[in-house]
């Protein structure tokens, strides 16, 4: 078992919504990757997706494909983001990680030797935004070996045939993405996500995050209403984008402090 299920379960007990930010991997260096994860974790997040930087990101606006980009600049790689994570339970091995990103990376290293490496440095969960739960089987029962949960996402649009597929692969939460379109979209309806969420969860019993149109702790609030995790990834990266490469300290302040305020209005929603 992955640190994902017992989490939702402690959360659960406490009435508490989980807070999931968005890390690309890399960015602004690969060296400040280990050193924001640390300060996301101080600030109240619950958990950690790490971003594969990907050449072509196509479920990524323009702020989170700016981060791939800045990452893909210093060659950061699936390999060096293991490295990260492992890095990372040195201090850490309570947080659970959850890699996001494309089938690529993936498969060039291969998915039963991926599967290994990932489940060695401590990772948690794996999204892969373009793998159909169609296709989905084997890299699920393989993820399944080594303690690593399956994450899917469901859009607005996904059919409920298609949920009940999800629903049978996916282990530890499941990602709805709240919003058509891209990462960073905006317009979130509070109703319209309540009504999706109650089908959604007709169908599947695990614990539903929600993810995209998130900005501010307002905004986070509203979805913490209804999610079980509300998932923060191009408002963060923004802001790591504005600091840029700089001293590393006043960053990872500054990530904290933004942490801290979205755990905030989580906790007294």
């Amino acid at each position: 078992m992955s640190r994902i299920s017992p989490l939702f379960e402690q959360l659960r007990a406490q009435n508490r919504t989980a807070l999931i930010p968005y890390l690309t991997a890399g960015d602004p260096t690969p060296g400040a990757t280990v050193g924001l994860m640390h300060a996301l974790v101080g600030g109240g997040a619950d958990a950690i997706e790490l971003g594969v930087p990907f050449s072509d990101p196509m479920a990524d606006g323009p702020v989170i494909a700016a981060a791939h980009e800045r990452a893909l600049r210093h060659q950061v790689g699936l390999r060096h983001i293991l490295d990260m994570v492992q890095e990372f339970r040195q201090m850490d091995k309570k947080t659970p990680v959850i890699l996001m990103g494309y089938q690529n990376p993936i498969e060039a290293m291969g998915i039963a030797n991926f599967a290994q490496r990932a489940q060695a440095a401590g990772v948690d969960g794996v999204l892969t935004v373009d793998l159909p739960p169609e296709e989905a089987h084997g890299t699920a029962k393989m993820y399944a070996k080594a303690n690593i949960d399956p994450i899917f996402l469901i859009a607005p649009t996904t059919p409920i045939n298609r949920i009940k597929i999800i629903a049978e692969l996916a282990s530890g939460f499941v990602y709805y993405v709240s919003l058509k379109g891209v990462t960073g979209a905006q317009n979130l309806d509070t109703q319209a996500l309540a009504a999706r969420l109650h089908d959604i969860r007709h169908e599947c019993a695990l614990p539903v995050g929600v993810g995209f149109g998130i900005r501010d702790a307002r905004t986070a609030q509203a979805v913490g209403h209804e999610a079980d995790a509300v998932i923060i990834g191009s408002a963060l990266v923004q802001i790591i984008a504005e600091f840029g490469a700089g001293d590393a300290a006043p960053l990872q302040q500054k990530v904290q402090a933004f942490m801290a305020e979205i755990r905030h209005a989580l906790d007294t929603q």
